[in-house]
C-alpha cells in the first residue's frame, strides 16, 4: 500500500537559476545537491517545514527519458506559462503575498477571497504557476 508522497518533479528551464529562486525567493531548504558519475546534477529542495517532500528542479535537457524533441516541446510549454504545479499554503497570504513581491516574485493575481480560501497566483522563474492559498473554514491547514 502507498504511504506518503516523498518526492514531485517540477521541470526547470535553467536549473541555478531555479536553485536561486526556490531558495533564495520562495525560502526553500535545499536537501540535495549532488552530482552523479555521469555529471547529471540531482537537485531537490524543500518548504520550510516540510522536509520528508523533496521538490526535484529537474533540467529540461535531452537524455536517457527525453529526446531533443520532447525537450524543446516541454520548454516551449513551461515558458508559455501553461503547466501548474500544485497549491502551496500559507498562514498569512497578505504578508507572504508582499513579503514574495518584495523578493521579485511574479504574481499574475493578487490575493483574492474564494469559497475555499484566499488565493494568488504566482510562476517560477522558468514560467511554472502556482497557487498560494490561505485556506479557511474547518478545514484550515496552513499554519498547524
Amino acid at each position: 500500500m502507498i504511504q506518503r508522497l516523498s518526492h514531485i518533479t517540477i521541470y526547470v528551464l535553467d536549473q541555478e537559476a531555479a536553485y536561486d529562486f526556490y531558495v533564495n525567493r520562495l525560502g526553500f531548504d535545499v536537501h540535495t545537491d549532488a552530482t552523479m558519475d555521469n555529471g547529471f546534477r540531482w537537485l531537490t529542495v524543500s518548504p520550510k517545514g516540510q522536509p520528508d517532500l523533496e521538490i526535484a528542479l529537474m533540467p529540461t535537457a535531452p537524455g536517457p527519458r527525453m529526446d531533443q524533441e520532447t525537450s524543446d516541446l516541454l520548454r516551449t510549454l513551461i515558458g508559455k506559462g501553461v503547466i501548474g504545479h500544485g497549491v502551496m499554503e500559507t498562514a498569512d497570504i497578505r504578508k507572504t503575498y508582499e513579503e514574495l513581491k518584495a523578493k521579485g516574485v511574479e504574481f499574475s493575481s493578487p490575493p483574492t477571497e474564494r469559497f475555499y480560501g484566499i488565493e494568488a497566483l504566482f510562476k517560477d522563474n522558468s514560467g511554472n504557476w502556482f497557487s498560494l492559498t490561505q485556506p479557511t473554514g474547518p478545514s484550515a491547514k496552513a499554519g498547524d
